[in-house]
């Protein structure tokens, strides 16, 4: 470790403290602190930055399950859970990403039982699945038991026991430090991270042969998220001011059943236990919108279901404009001990005993299939002298911050818990591969600190005249009312102006809080920056793709069309000028082995 300084404005500088790791991993969740065991594991020394405490990142809040065709409540195979996958994404999906993780996902469920996650049990004593919504058997054609529980808080159970794997293989871990940007040499390889240490608002400087990048989703971006204030999508917004392109990021899920008026999650587990939805009229209405799956049909397919009957006049409520999800025909025990804490939130968010009447819900944002673009190694992809998957040395990608793209379109419930530790145990592996221990490393570029301080000095000195909460209300509501379960070309069009008002106002930005600690003006501008040029991506990527996929429903384009569209967004941001580019790269269609063949396209139903 040791120090330097560079300028700042108004005569300032600032000191910086040098660090040095064999590997960097930005991000304490799930994905995070899977790669950062492997990477220990394998001798390297790892490094684990946080913005928050590892067990506060945002996996805690994960409810109903992880994915892994383990056959402990009857037959299943990984080439089932791997159609349902790929069917789950409506084609987007590369299969060959598709086939690694369903194939390793019973392996990486037994490495957690044996690590200590407390799974429910069943009589016999081997780990309860439960099922979920688009898990079949035999091709579609039953209803899986799939997905590996911990009562409702598996992601609770799964991110405590990584990190204390994590402490236990002597990973060193930076908490409270806010990542800025990431150091590119002059040949395009990540070299290491610039950070704020929150406490302090010291400025380090990661030097590392890998960084691996693990920030989780940008779910903040929406007026209503079941996400964390803490989800704002950094690696992301790194990635795009490093000169890489973000991928499908058109693709946003609904979850079907938030708390309504709070948006809480109420875990898709709950319809896996035998809850239903009704409208305002007392009706299961699933049974119209998806004969065979009911209630366990995909996520998009329910939103949009529970969007119609509002839109229809057949909502609940003095306003009609939400929906019911029974419980309370359930027997109590059951709801003690699989869904104690739906129980909890129901009590606590709606006022409502789970045991004597229905929670009112609504859809509300909750993932983001689009990310950074990587291959099933972790490794970050960019289009590059025509071909589109060109790796970039030195830089990888995991978890929501990922798009590998196993989820495509849409993805489907306890897929994202498996993608987390298949993804993030992936990483160790090819970083074992990849990197020495102790190996020597460049020296940094000259200019590595310019961009991180100047894009620190822009908002630390910001003296415009709208404050960082007015701008950050404008870009939710517009996204919120623009980009959201049903769309069409007038309402994109009018949205992508909109978020790019908002963009063009960042000059005009007021910072009143200077100082460089957690919870400052500072801090809170520079997530609400990363936010904002995700959100314009985001809108520009659904205004192009002209026709309707998974989450992506354009009522003006209601038909999915291979033939045009079956290939992935690719959008890079220019923030000097204010403008996105978008290009396109080819779906993966072929497998790994032979085990099992390409899933051909076919008309998406439930």
């Amino acid at each position: 470790m040791a120090t330097s300084s560079a300028p700042g404005q108004n005569g300032s500088a600032y000191p910086i403290t040098d660090h040095t790791f064999d590997v960097v991993v930005i991000g304490a969740g799930g994905a995070g602190l899977r790669a950062t065991v492997g990477c220990s594991q394998a001798g390297l020394r790892t490094a684990c930055i946080s913005k928050v405490f590892p067990t506060r990142s945002h996996t805690v809040a994960a409810q109903g399950g992880i994915s892994a065709a383990l056959g402990n409540m009857g037959r299943d195979d990984w080439r089932w859970h791997m159609y349902d996958t790929v069917k789950g994404s409506d084609w987007l999906g590369d299969q060959d990403a598709i086939e690694y993780l369903c194939r390793n996902a019973p392996e990486a469920v037994y490495e957690l039982e044996h690590w200590g996650v407390p799974f429910s049990r069943t009589e016999e004593g081997k780990i309860y699945q439960r099922p979920f919504g688009g898990m079949t058997t035999e091709f579609g054609k039953g209803t899986a038991q799939r997905t590996c529980a911990a009562a409702d808080r598996t992601g609770h159970a799964i991110l405590h026991t990584l990190y204390g794997q994590a402490l236990r293989n002597k990973t060193e871990f930076f908490i409270e430090y806010f990542a800025i940007d990431l150091i590119m040499d002059s040949e395009g390889r990540c070299v290491g991270v610039i950070c704020i240490k929150m406490d302090d608002g010291s400025i380090h400087r990661f030097r590392s042969a890998l960084t691996i990048l693990a920030t989780g989703g940008y779910g903040r971006a929406y007026f209503s998220a079941t996400s964390a204030h803490t989800c704002t999508g950094d690696g992301n917004a790194m990635v795009l001011r490093a000169g890489l392109p973000l991928q499908d990021m058109e693709f946003v899920q609904f979850h079907p059943t938030g708390i309504y008026g709070s948006g809480c999650l109420i875990t898709e587990g709950a319809r896996g236990e035998g809850g239903y939805v009704t409208n305002g009229n007392g009706e299961r209405f699933m049974e119209r919108y998806a004969p065979s799956a009911k209630d366990l049909a995909s996520r998009d397919v329910v939103s949009r279901a529970m969007t119609i009957e509002i839109r229809e006049g057949r909502g609940v409520g003095r306003n009609k404009d939400h929906i019911y999800l029974h419980l309370d025909h359930l027997d109590p025990k059951i709801l003690h001990e699989r869904l104690p804490g739906i129980s909890e939130s129901a009590r606590i968010f709606a006022g409502v005993d789970v045991t004597k009447e229905p929670i009112p819900v609504i859809p509300t944002v909750h993932y983001n299939m689009g990310g950074i673009p990587t291959n099933y190694h972790g490794e970050v992809l960019t289009k590059k002298d025509g071909n589109a998957d060109s790796v970039v040395p030195g830089l990888m990608a995991l978890g929501e911050a990922a798009c590998v793209s196993i989820h495509g379109a849409n993805r489907l419930g306890s897929n994202s818990l498996i993608d987390l530790v298949v993804f993030g145990r992936a990483a160790g592996l090819r970083a074992r591969e990849l990197v020495t221990p102790g190996q020597k490393q460049p020296e940094l570029p000259a200019n590595s600190a310019e961009m991180s301080l100047s894009r620190l000095d822009k908002y630390r000195w910001a003296k415009g005249s709208t404050p960082t909460a007015t701008l950050r209300a404008k870009m939710q509501a517009t996204m919120q009312s623009n980009c959201a379960v049903f769309r069409t070309g007038e309402i994109l069009e009018e949205g992508s102006q909109a978020i790019h008002d908002v963009w063009k106002a960042m000059p005009d930005i007021k910072i009143s809080d200077r100082s460089l600690i957690w919870n400052s003006d500072l801090i809170e501008t520079m997530e609400f920056d990363n936010l904002l040029i995700q959100a314009v991506v985001t809108m520009d990527s659904a205004l192009n793709r002209q026709e309707s996929r998974g989450a992506h429903a354009r009522e003006d384009f209601p038909n999915r069309d291979d033939k045009e569209w079956m290939k992935h967004t690719l959008a890079w941001a220019d923030e000097a000028k204010g403008k996105i580019d978008i290009d396109y790269r080819p779906v993966h269609t072929y497998t790994m082995t032979d085990e099992i063949e390409y899933i051909e396209p076919k008309a998406r139903v439930y």
